[in-house]
């Protein structure tokens, strides 16, 4: 007998997640590049809400109050919450709490940006191929900002996969890389011992010997990360060059957010025959989902499991004081159609319908 196919991006969850993210008032987005989709996850009752919209290879992340920025490909999109749209959205008027709609695209170029956050000046982005922090704005396609001492140049290279960064008081103050390393690619002969943390105001490395670290957040004051390779939480003591494991999490551990007392680390699936197949963690059954950590136990909470069409996870975040969050995506037009002045919010219409607008 044949077994059916599970549905496209169908998922299952331990009873707790609903109810942690019902106790949080929050919902979860999250970027799977492999599959092109950006997905939120909200709670209704006993159940997760699953949306989920088309954007090309979306990684990293930048939440602040009701903005959005989104890593793409090609460009950084910029999106905001506007809770007006949503009462007179088209294809469901009053469904969703709010809806998150593009505001503004920047054409930065194949650059491979991984963590992104808003801090002071703009909004700051891991650099990838050009192994730097940098900023987007409109000019260029990034103003370079800082680099790791070990990178002599600045060039596309991607010459130690700079790719996490923690922030403080608006500022970088943690970075992750894949090694020390400073020709093309070189990070590539040292994936499961080369990792370091290294502090940006100082350049100084305080941890290294790392198993693929990635997704550094200063928390309360400390300093958590995920080490790849192994599935691993830690939580790091900067000052002494050490860290502890705090849990480890069934696949390749990337994608942080904290929020209360809850940590969300993202993971993904990764098959035998992938470029990280030789990993410590793809001999462990891996899967692409979200773990919930308590974190003043460092007990898991929850979990989330994706049975299809989602096997790699990039980023993670909680949307707070949103119980049922909308998106638009870019491709079939429907933002073309979201208006939002200072007076009001607008949905267009074609003429013959007999309105140019309507208002919400």
């Amino acid at each position: 007998m044949n077994q059916q196919a599970p549905a496209p991006f169908s998922c299952t969850y331990t009873a707790e997640v609903p109810d942690i993210l019902a106790f949080l008032g929050g919902s979860l987005i999250l970027t799977t590049y492999q599959a092109g989709k950006v997905i939120l996850l909200s709670p209704s009752g006993e159940n997760l809400i699953q949306l989920a919209r088309n954007f090309r290879k979306p990684m990293g992340m930048a939440v602040e109050g009701s903005r959005l920025a989104l890593a793409t490909q090609y460009e950084v999109v910029l999106l905001e919450s506007v809770p007006g749209l949503a009462a007179g959205y088209p294809n469901k008027p009053g469904y969703y709490d709010t809806l998150f709609v593009p505001r503004a695209t920047y054409c930065t170029g194949e650059i491979d940006l991984h963590d992104m956050a808003f801090g002071t000046g703009g909004l700051w982005a891991v650099n990838t191929l050009f192994s730097c922090l940098c900023q987007i704005d409109e000019r260029y396609s990034f103003r370079p900002r800082w680099r790791p001492p070990f990178v002599s140049a600045c060039v596309p290279e991607d010459r130690c996969h700079l790719n996490g960064m923690a922030m403080a008081d608006g500022e970088p103050v943690y970075v992750t890389a894949l090694a020390r390393t400073d020709t093309p690619k070189g990070w590539r002969a040292h994936r499961l011992d080369g990792g370091v943390i290294v502090h940006v105001p100082t350049g100084e490395v305080v941890l290294e010997g790392l198993a693929m670290p990635h997704s550094p957040r200063l928390v309360e004051g400390r300093l958590f990360f995920v080490t790849s390779a192994d599935g691993a939480l830690c939580v790091a003591d900067p000052a002494s060059g050490t860290y502890e494991v705090v849990t480890r999490v069934p696949g390749f551990a990337r994608g942080l957010a904290s929020y209360g007392e809850y940590l969300f680390v993202g993971h993904s699936r990764i098959r035998k025959k992938h470029m990280f197949g030789d990993l410590p963690v793809a001999q462990r059954d891996p899967c692409a989902g979200i773990t919930v950590v308590h974190r003043p136990s460092g007990r898991v909470a929850g979990l989330i499991r994706y049975h299809a069409s989602c096997e790699e996870i990039y980023d993670v975040h909680v949307l707070p004081g949103v119980l049922r969050p909308g998106i638009l995506g870019l491709e079939r037009g429907l933002h073309q159609r979201a208006l939002h002045t200072p007076e009001g919010c607008y949905w267009a219409r074609s003429v013959d319908e007999g309105a140019v607008a309507s208002r919400t």
